[in-house]
Parts: C-alpha cells; sequence; structure tokens
C-alpha cells in the first residue's frame, strides 16, 4: 500500500517536470520512466539503417497548427453570450477555439457556447441494488456494484436516437485520495479490497430525450455489467494452453481472472470493444530472476498495492504462479451487448504493454488491428486476420482476432544523416521515409529463429527485439482514419532518447529527450492494410514555440500553433478530422491537458484547435466525437492526483464543501468522471447564428493564443479569466507548408482500401453492431 506520509518523497518526484504528478508515475507505470529501460536491445537497424539513405519518399508530411482566440475560461453553467453558435441540422460542427489554460486551474473549459455534463462519476450507482456512494463508507461489495475508479477509454455505441451503450475502461486506482489517512492505517485489507473491486471495465445503457439531450445512465439496466478481478477472460489464439500460461489455480492455461491496466482501445466493425492491457507489471511482486520478466519490467519485490498480501498469484516467485504475469498483457475483446458473454483474451495480437487496438477492414475483407507498446524504446504492431470480415455474420466476424499474423514495424528514413536530435527539420523539407512490417509469426509459426510460435507471442518484445524493430518514443493510441484508411500514431513522450547509452534520435523519433512527443501518419503501400511495406512521415512535433521548443508543423506558422503537448488518444469525426487528447502536457508546457482538433486535409492541413481543457492534475482520455449531434465525450482521469484524501488539491466535478461524502450526491475531493460536452440550448430567433465553416479557421489569429490565468481551487467558485500574452517563433515557420494536400494518386488508392472498413465503421458504430438487435 502507498505510504502516504512519504508521498512527497515518491521516487519520481525529482525526476519529473512540471505538472507530471510523481503519484501518476508510482501508482500507474511503476515507475517506469525511472528505472532501467526495460528495451536493452542493440538492434542492428541503430547504425545500419539510420545511416542509410533512402531515394523514396513518403507521403505528404503533416502540420498541426492552432488557431486560437482569446476567450474567458468558463465555468459549468455559465451562460453563453446571446450570439454564441448552436448546433444547425446538416451544419459542420463549429467552434471557438480556448485558448491554453494554465497548469493550476481546477476545471474543466469548453469553448463559448457549449457546457458540460457528468454522465458517471467515480462511485455512482449502476444497478438497482447498488448503495449510494459514501466516501467515508467504501466496501468491496458496494463498489463491485458502483462505476469505477479512474476512467479511460470510452465509447458511446449508439443504438437508436434515445438509447446507447457507455464502455468504459477502469485503468489505475488512487488509493491517498480515495480514502482517509486513517483508513488506510486502520484497515488496509480493506482498502486493498475496494482498489481491486474499482478496477476492470463497465458497461452502462444510457437514455435520453431527444439528441439535443445530454445522455443519461440507466440504472439497473439489463446489459450494465462490472468486469472485475474475478471475472473469468478465456484466452485465445495459438498461445492458449501453452505451458507459459499455465498456473496452479488454471493447469489448462486458457481461462484468467481479471484484467489490469486497461488503457486505450477501439470498437471492431462487428460491433465489440477492444481493450488494452497496459501496465500490469506493477501489480505483480517479482524477483527480475528471467531475461524476459525483467523485459516486461517484472523486477520488483513489493508492489505499490500490495495486493500479493491478498492473493498469491500476484507473486510470481510463489510456486505455481511463475506465469501469472504472463496472463495478462493482452488485448481484451468484449461484446458490450450480451451481458452474459464471456470476454477473450487474443494471444495472437502478442503479449506487451498494450496501449490499445484499432480495426481496419481491408480491400481483401481480412482484419487488420494496429497496436502501440506504450513504454519508452518499444515497438508498433500490426495483427492481420486469416479469415474475412462478413457483413451480417456476427458470430464469424467475433472469430477473426483469434487467428491471423503478427508483424513489427521497422522504419527508415530519407534524410537520416541530417538527424541531430534537434528536431531541426531536413534539408527535404519533411520527417519521412519508408518502412517495412517484420513478420513475428505467420500462418500460425514462428518467423524468430529458434523460437516457437508461443514463446513469440508471450515474449513479444523479446521476439521483436531480434528481429530489428525500430524503437519508438512510447506508441500510445494507433487509429486509422475511417476515410482515408492512413494510419495515426501518437508517440507520447521519451526523456531517455539519446540519453547515454539509449538509442539515438532517428528521422522517425528525431528529438533527443523527447519530452511533448510527436504524431506519425503511415500510408500503406497500394492502399493495402494487410502488406507489408508502407510510407510514412512525421505529422507534427509537439510542443509550444512560444516557449523556444523545436516543433515542426508541416510548414504551418509556428505563431499561430496552439501549444499542444504529450498526444496520447486520437480519435476522428465525421469529415475524417483527427482529434487528439493529451497526457502530461503541463510537463513542459504549463498548460491543463485537453483535446485538440486537427484538420487533415486541403489549405488547412496542420491546423490545431483546441477544444477543451481538463481539471488540475487530471489526463484527458477516450474521446468520442459526434459531431453529427455536435457532442464531444472524454473521460477526465485522475482529477488532483497530487493530493490527499484529507487535502484534495481538486475539488472537480462536484465542488462539494467540506465533509461532504458523497452520500448526498456530492463529495468533497475529485472523482474521475465520464463527461459529456454539448452545446447551451438558445432560444429561438428569427435569425439564428450560423456556426463557424469547418472549411476555414475559426478566429484567423495573427498571433499564438494566449493563455488562461491560473487560479487556486475553490469551492465556490470556478476560476475565469484569461490574459493576452506575446507571441513566439520557433522551429521552421517560415518555410513553405509541407503536405498542403495528399496526392491524388495516394488519395484514390487510400480511399479504394479504405471504402468497404469506412463505409461499415461510420455506420456500425453509429449501430452499435451489425445484425445486433437493440
Amino acid at each position: 500500500m502507498v505510504d502516504v506520509e512519504r508521498r512527497p518523497l515518491l521516487p519520481m518526484a525529482a525526476h519529473v517536470r512540471g505538472k507530471r504528478s510523481a503519484v501518476t508515475c508510482h501508482l500507474k507505470c511503476a515507475n517506469a520512466c525511472l528505472g532501467d529501460v526495460c528495451n536493452t536491445s542493440r538492434n542492428a537497424y541503430l547504425r545500419d539503417i539510420i545511416d542509410a539513405e533512402l531515394s523514396r519518399r513518403t507521403l505528404l508530411g503533416a502540420g498541426v497548427a492552432g488557431t486560437v482566440a482569446l476567450l474567458t475560461t468558463q465555468a459549468i453553467g455559465a451562460a453563453a453570450p446571446a450570439q454564441a453558435a448552436a448546433p444547425v441540422p446538416g451544419a459542420a460542427f463549429g467552434f471557438t477555439p480556448i485558448a491554453p489554460v494554465a497548469a493550476t486551474v481546477d476545471e474543466l473549459t469548453v469553448p463559448e457556447g457549449f457546457t458540460y455534463q457528468p454522465i458517471l462519476r467515480w462511485g455512482d450507482p449502476l444497478f438497482l441494488d447498488s448503495p449510494a456512494f459514501d466516501a467515508l463508507d467504501q466496501t468491496e461489495a458496494k463498489q463491485r456494484r458502483q462505476f469505477g475508479y479512474n476512467c479511460d477509454y470510452t465509447d458511446i455505441l449508439r443504438i437508436d436516437a434515445t438509447t446507447a451503450l457507455l464502455f468504459v475502461n477502469h485503468e489505475y486506482t488512487n488509493e491517498p485520495i480515495m480514502f482517509p489517512a486513517a483508513q488506510i492505517a486502520d484497515d488496509p485489507a480493506r482498502v486493498r479490497a475496494v482498489g481491486r473491486a474499482a478496477h476492470g471495465l463497465s458497461v452502462v445503457e444510457l437514455a435520453r430525450a431527444s439528441d439535443a439531450d445530454p445522455w443519461e445512465p440507466v440504472v439497473g439496466a439489463a446489459r450494465n455489467r462490472r468486469f472485475l478481478d474475478d471475472t473469468p477472460y478465456r484466452l485465445t489464439g495459438p498461445a492458449a494452453g501453452s505451458p507459459l500460461l499455465q498456473t496452479v489455480a488454471d493447469p489448462t492455461g486458457t481461462v484468467v481472472l481479471g484484467t489490469l491496466g486497461n488503457c486505450a482501445g477501439g470498437t471492431t466493425p462487428w460491433g465489440t470493444i477492444l481493450s488494452g492491457e497496459e501496465n500490469f507489471n506493477g501489480y505483480f511482486a517479482a524477483s527480475g530472476a528471467t531475461a524476459a520478466d525483467r523485459r516486461y519490467g517484472l523486477t520488483s519485490p513489493t508492489t505499490a498495492r500490495g495486493w500479493e498480501l491478498d492473493d498469491p498469484r500476484f507473486d510470481i516467485r510463489t510456486p505455481g504462479y511463475e506465469h501469472e504475469a504472463n496472463r495478462f498483457g493482452w488485448i481484451v475483446e468484449v461484446d458490450p451487448f450480451d451481458p452474459t458473454s464471456t470476454p477473450r483474451k487474443h494471444t495472437a495480437m502478442g503479449r506487451m504493454k498494450h496501449e490499445g487496438a484499432n480495426v481496419h477492414v481491408a480491400a481483401n475483407g481480412r482484419v487488420a488491428a494496429y497496436m502501440g507498446d506504450d513504454e519508452r524504446f518499444d515497438y508498433l504492431y500490426k495483427f492481420v486476420s486469416a479469415g474475412t470480415y462478413v457483413e451480417g455474420d456476427r458470430a464469424s466476424n467475433m472469430t477473426l482476432l483469434e487467428t491471423g499474423d503478427l508483424y513489427v514495424a521497422q522504419f527508415e528514413g530519407n534524410s537520416t544523416v541530417e538527424i541531430d536530435g534537434s528536431g531541426r527539420l531536413p534539408s527535404d523539407g519533411a520527417f519521412d521515409g519508408v518502412g517495412r512490417w517484420l513478420p513475428l509469426v505467420v500462418g500460425g509459426v514462428s518467423q524468430v529463429a529458434g523460437w516457437a510460435a508461443d514463446e513469440v507471442l508471450v515474449n513479444t518484445r523479446g521476439a521483436a527485439d531480434l528481429v530489428g524493430a525500430t524503437k519508438m518514443d512510447r506508441c500510445e493510441d494507433v487509429e486509422p482514419n475511417p476515410l482515408t484508411g492512413l494510419i495515426y500514431v501518437a508517440c507520447t513522450n521519451n526523456s531517455n532518447r539519446g540519453v547515454g547509452a539509449n538509442a539515438p534520435a532517428d528521422e522517425a523519433n528525431p528529438r533527443t529527450q523527447n519530452r511533448d512527443g510527436h504524431v506519425i501518419e503511415i500510408a500503406e503501400d497500394g492502399g493495402d492494410h494487410t502488406g507489408t511495406t508502407f510510407r510514412w512521415s512525421i505529422l507534427m512535433l509537439c510542443g509550444d514555440p512560444a516557449q523556444g521548443d523545436q516543433t515542426y508543423f508541416a510548414g504551418f506558422p509556428v505563431d499561430q500553433v496552439s501549444p499542444i503537448s504529450c498526444p496520447d488518444n486520437l480519435a476522428f469525426d465525421s469529415e475524417g478530422n483527427l482529434w487528439v487528447s493529451t497526457d502530461g502536457a503541463p510537463s513542459g508546457i504549463g498548460y491543463n491537458d485537453g483535446l485538440f482538433r486537427v484538420r487533415l486535409e486541403g489549405e488547412q492541413r496542420g491546423l490545431v484547435e483546441q477544444f477543451l481543457s481538463v481539471p488540475v492534475q487530471s489526463e484527458t482520455c477516450g474521446p468520442v466525437i459526434h459531431d453529427d449531434e455536435w457532442h464531444v465525450f472524454v473521460a477526465v482521469q485522475h482529477p488532483g492526483e497530487d493530493g490527499l484524501f484529507d487535502a484534495p488539491s481538486s475539488l472537480w466535478p462536484d465542488y462539494a464543501p467540506a465533509g461532504a461524502t458523497g452520500v448526498d450526491g456530492t463529495f468533497h475531493g475529485p472523482r474521475p468522471t465520464v463527461v459529456q460536452v454539448l452545446p447551451i440550448p438558445v432560444e429561438p430567433s428569427p435569425e439564428p447564428s450560423t456556426p463557424p465553416s469547418s472549411g476555414q479557421p475559426s478566429v484567423p489569429p495573427s498571433t499564438a493564443p494566449s493563455p488562461s490565468d491560473g487560479v487556486s481551487p475553490s469551492v465556490s467558485t470556478a476560476p475565469s479569466g484569461s490574459a493576452g500574452g506575446a507571441s513566439g517563433s520557433g522551429g521552421s515557420g517560415s518555410l513553405p507548408q509541407t503536405g498542403a494536400g495528399i496526392t491524388a494518386p495516394l488519395v484514390a488508392a487510400a480511399s479504394a482500401a479504405a471504402a468497404v472498413g469506412a463505409g461499415l465503421l461510420a455506420r456500425l458504430r453509429s449501430k452499435g453492431a451489425d445484425d445486433q438487435e437493440a
């Protein structure tokens, strides 16, 4: 259990900069950035490929530019100006971008004319027998019937105009702000039990009166479900039953209890949810005796939460449980429409710190799933199904991820000799190149010399080391654009790039000590998502040019760029615009994390507009964009992470007075929450205002946006106000914009290849699932 009194001395406290919380590092990823780099391989590509000059060019580099207007920070429920834009049926989604918000502001800030409504908060009841939340009287039995903690991946599956299903991951817990210090000290076993019950997944039915109204949870709905630490998961694929997955409690190696560290995810065209098991290593006491365990960070003899004190499987030094940790780190598939279904863990997709997985139906009907391994210097992967997608055959489609081929990416640059780690643009005007998907398992057979297929799938990282995959700067969300078929990779950051003996900068990861991250755009050659070669370019090198950061926005003027740092989760709207949520932005740029829209086509390719900012010490997770209704959803994770139950550093979202424990519906402390952002209703008028066109900047500025002033958390009022700031320049803002439009042949190829998947995805995400009765 976390030692509350020693919190100021947490290991990461002196390592992180800016707002990045040492508590987040300790509880979420077991101080991964402080420990030794797990990937100590010396892949041949480091010198052979970095020094190679290739003649092929990739698809156009893209940029991010921010066109952001000065905006007064609004409290929830604040009245909108009379001229605030309201939705117009058929009109493109428009908003006035917000200014960046200082990292001390304890408010969720949304654009002018919008408001937000919490859908579900930690502890909210889900079932008819669920008790009301009471922070002073939490038990395992109560938490099992309530909404879990630290929501991450989110999706809203619309069944019809008034009914939907909400799916949410609950990634991890922070007991020192969930419980009074006295309870942690006096009843640690109960605290641990509640924490276990607050992990997992949730499915909740939603309802509303009309599409202009916010969604509300339906308590006691038949489809409501919590996936808990004792929920059985069935292992599928080539490694199921392997001795590497067998334990004394499961000698068959086919059934696992629970899921851990669930981060991002994706929704399949057949209406299931894919959830990535990420930082599972922090839950297991281990000795680090084997190279395979060390490769996955299984090295600590104690854990932050101490679950090994209650269940021997969480100590892999226990005889009979040596392989328990091997049963985590998979892609989980869940059927949200069937509350009696057994969730599955797909071994064919490899084991790693899965951020998530997102599916694209290729032109030949096979399914490609793209996946990132979220750790410094780890890799980007692709899975290609053996079978083909059949519209209307849900039972068959639900087996597609059980059998197929697994690949890992190798990137090669066009201008590698010019990459010096500074982030300066090469003379050819783009960070770009070509790449290969290196086979790991094909047709169920290992492609790694000396390794069996189950060894490759259980120790996927080690296998990828041997074939020469490119070490990346923490690949997090990887999303195919449903309209173009292009693939987008969020590389969050890597402060150890180029430090000491670690891998140096390369063209796909061009900055030493990369604290702000970048986004890569990939085009599969010939538009074939089942192929083994691709072209790539960096869409944006994130940061704040006004603070002197070396950034790249495909030539878009840097004095118009909205500061953005640490891209994490990705989403798309119906027009194919990219939406980026951030995690850790204040570490380098001093602003709260947020959600940003990025234009990908036309003259505004690379334009970034900030849509919202989350409260103090929180991250923006799980964006869902229903722009046809002008609705946006996010999960607000770990608000007030640095605080304590008895001394909270955030009061969002309830802003309740001291002493409020939740029984009356409000709590004096932070609650991770899924939020819906929607327009403030506007009284009809003879001449209704028209929202800004999506084809032009909402407000064409001449300078970078100015930040909002920060204020301390307050019970009675939310922070507001804005202040002008000097504009800055840096990077390569004077260069002509590159990637001003994707070439016609590339668009044609990508569009043709994406046609099957795009149409299905758009239709099925709205409907919920093919052939699924509401």
